[in-house]
Formats: structure tokens, sequence, C-alpha cells
């Protein structure tokens, strides 16, 4: 996946801005893939917020980091998750939601 850079936005606390990859819905032999059989969904962190704060104050920082490759439970995706900025295509999640990091 290549960097992409997101102009003047910034998740905040612990969300991580995601640029989902798109995955094939057939394979080169023409076999139609059922969606519903892939439990995770790969993207590439584009932003993060600054972390969390615990009740003395101290942040804790994130974990994932811009350019990172991740899953995602699909489970956890939705179009209440969905975002359009810049006119691109985002998913937001908060850390906690992605289960896999590849950095």
């Amino acid at each position: 996946m290549e960097k992409e850079q997101v102009m003047n936005w910034k998740p905040m606390g612990d969300q991580v801005l995601l640029k989902v990859e798109k995955t094939a819905e057939k394979t080169k032999s023409g076999i139609i893939l059922v969606d519903r059989d892939m439990a995770f969904v790969l993207g590439e962190v584009v932003a993060t917020g600054d972390g969390l704060f615990t009740q003395t104050g101290a942040r804790i920082p994130m974990t994932v980091k811009v350019g990172d490759t991740v899953y995602v439970y699909k489970s956890n995706l939705g179009e209440n998750k969905e975002i359009v900025l810049d006119d691109k295509q985002y998913v937001l999640v908060r850390e906690s939601e992605i289960a896999v990091v590849n950095d």
C-alpha cells in the first residue's frame, strides 16, 4: 500500500483513520468470492489520534502509527464508521477494534 496524506484532518483520542483495501470479488479464474466468509478487513493507517488519558491525567500513547497495515474485525465496521474526507473514502475505528498490526 502506498502512503497517503490526509490534509488538515486528525482523529481525536484513540481513533484511527484507515484506508480500507478493497477485496477482489472474483478470482482470476472467475470464481465469485463470498464477502461474508471473510472475518477481517485489511487497511492502512493514514492518521491516528494522540491517545487517551487515564483518570490521573497520564496519556496512554497509541500503539499503531501512520503507515501500519492492520486487520480489523469486519463485525466492528459498518456504515456508521465510514467517513469521506477530501473526496476520499475512509473508515474511522478505535484502536482497540484493531485485531492485528503489521508494522
